[in-house]
């Protein structure tokens, strides 16, 4: 006697559920523990310590949902992750703070409930903690962003005197009044509008939003300085000597989850840019130009994400006479070789090749990862709309000068500054030049990067370069107040 239908669809759909039974035992099996999550499996973690802030960076294949919970007494910070479960990755990220990271004393993870796992991470001061998530870019996937900046941010100005007087109070007797005094704790005490201060008393910082217009005068130039050409135009004003400190901002590219451009050999451009910056900020603070004190500044002194806006910022904070940002490109092909030196360009870039490097390097904050809930109004004016005339003529005065030096130092890939936009060269009261030290996409170039020799002899280019445009154009006198 035949089946009913019914039974018959019955029998069907039992055989049905053991089969989907077995394919799920199946895939249990291959899959293992770690990857049996409520919907979410941890890719990496990351910390990356700064003075600056702490990033903790959660990397993971679909979208995490967090909450947190800021307690101020002691100071730790509370986040819950939804659709997660607790697995080795999470519980690596114990291990990987480290000691002398200024902000975080230690991190405490575990399961708070079923699809719910908890961070604790203790902190070392008062922060000001910003959470937010990143969709996938580059070679990361989702990522959930933990920024702990310190309450109480430390002031570049304040740093950066404190260092002149450190290095002034150490000189020996006999140094001239102009190498022992401090111009710039001056300056600020006139503008605060206090008599001046002694040298070892405590100085206070100018805001990075009120730093003065530029009050640079110089003659137009054509879209490139050429290096059959070294008569460049200087400044139409006579050149004269300035009683102060001069101070030259460097910024090396990258950092933090922005590796930047990769060798073939895994030298990551982040590296070796900082390397170069070091041995030229030794350079510029044992250096002085007609009796007065030079001193150095870097945007990033570490291995930590500095967003474009932010190290323009920095830059204008201390007041700093010039900008140099220091890379190392990368090309399509291997063969690309040569050092470049780029101004920034108010219109077209001066090439296809100067375009597409200056859209390369915008992309730095996408990679890096930057939060948007903050970049308001005043920040994307502070990229778009900073540049002027007079500014972008004196950056290819600056560049032609660096670029004539390079030349002694190896190959360069083109004989004159290019020009494009590049979001961190608009800042319109300081001469801003991006130099490209070498195409790390080049194997025989990725191993001279790596060489001390050439670091070396690279940043003493640079140091030519930068005592070349100011012995034509000397710094003018800062501005007091706006």
């Amino acid at each position: 006697m035949p089946f009913k239908p019914q039974v018959q669809g019955t029998l069907n759909r039992r055989a049905q559920d053991r089969r989907d039974l077995l394919q799920t035992g199946l895939a249990v099996l291959m899959l293992g523990h770690t990857d049996l999550s409520w919907g979410a499996s941890m890719l990496a973690v990351r910390i990356w310590p700064a003075a600056d802030y702490t990033r903790v960076t959660l990397e993971s294949d679909t979208p995490l949902k967090a909450s947190q919970t800021f307690l101020a007494s002691p100071p730790r910070l509370a986040i819950d992750i939804q659709g997660l479960e607790l697995n080795n990755a999470l519980r690596e990220l114990v291990g990987k703070v480290r000691s002398d990271d200024p902000n975080i004393a230690g991190v405490r993870v575990g399961q708070y409930s079923p699809g719910v796992v908890r961070l604790v991470i203790d902190l070392k001061r008062d922060i000001a903690p910003q959470v937010f998530a990143l969709p996938p870019v580059a070679a990361y996937q989702h990522r959930l962003v933990l920024d702990l900046y310190p309450s109480v941010a430390a002031d570049p100005l304040e740093v950066l005197i404190a260092e002149r007087l450190q290095s002034t109070s150490s000189a020996p007797a006999g140094t001239s009044s102009i190498a022992q005094a401090d111009p710039l704790g001056e300056l600020i005490s006139r503008q605060s509008g206090k008599s001046a201060l002694p040298p070892n008393a405590p100085t206070v910082g100018i805001s990075p939003n009120t730093a003065p217009p530029s009050t640079r005068r110089t003659s137009p130039t054509d879209s490139g300085v050429h290096l059959d050409d070294p008569s460049h135009p200087a400044r139409s004003e006579p050149p004269r000597k300035t009683d102060r400190l001069i101070i030259i901002a460097l910024d090396p590219g990258h950092g933090g989850e922005d590796p930047g451009a990769i060798g073939a050999n895994g030298t990551q451009e982040k590296d070796v840019v900082l390397q170069i910056a070091n041995r030229l900020k030794e350079r510029i603070n044992a250096s002085s130009m007609n009796g007065n004190p030079m001193r150095a500044f870097l945007t990033r002194d570490a291995d930590f994400f500095v967003p474009l806006h932010v190290r323009v910022q920095k830059a204008r904070s201390v007041q700093a006479d010039l900008f140099v940002s220091i890379h190392a490109d990368a090309f399509f092909t291997p063969h690309a070789q040569g050092a470049s030196v780029f101004a920034l360009s108010q219109g077209a870039a001066s090439s296809s090749a100067a375009r597409w490097m200056a859209n390369q390097e915008n992309k730095a904050d996408l990679i890096g990862g930057v939060n948007i809930a903050v970049q308001d109004a005043q920040v994307k004016r502070a990229l778009l709309d900073m540049s002027t005339t007079a500014q972008i003529n004196d950056s290819v005065l600056l560049g032609g000068a660096m670029l004539r030096e390079i030349a002694g130092v190896g190959r360069l890939h083109k004989p004159k500054v290019e020009q494009a936009g590049f979001a961190v060269l608009k800042a319109p009261d300081m001469p801003s030049v991006l130099v490209e030290t070498a195409f790390i996409s080049n194997p025989d170039e990725e191993e001279k990067l790596r060489s001390t020799l050439y670091q070396d002899n690279l940043a003493d280019a640079l140091m030519r370069g930068i005592k070349a445009y100011f012995a034509r154009n000397p710094p003018l006198a800062r501005q007091r107040g706006i």
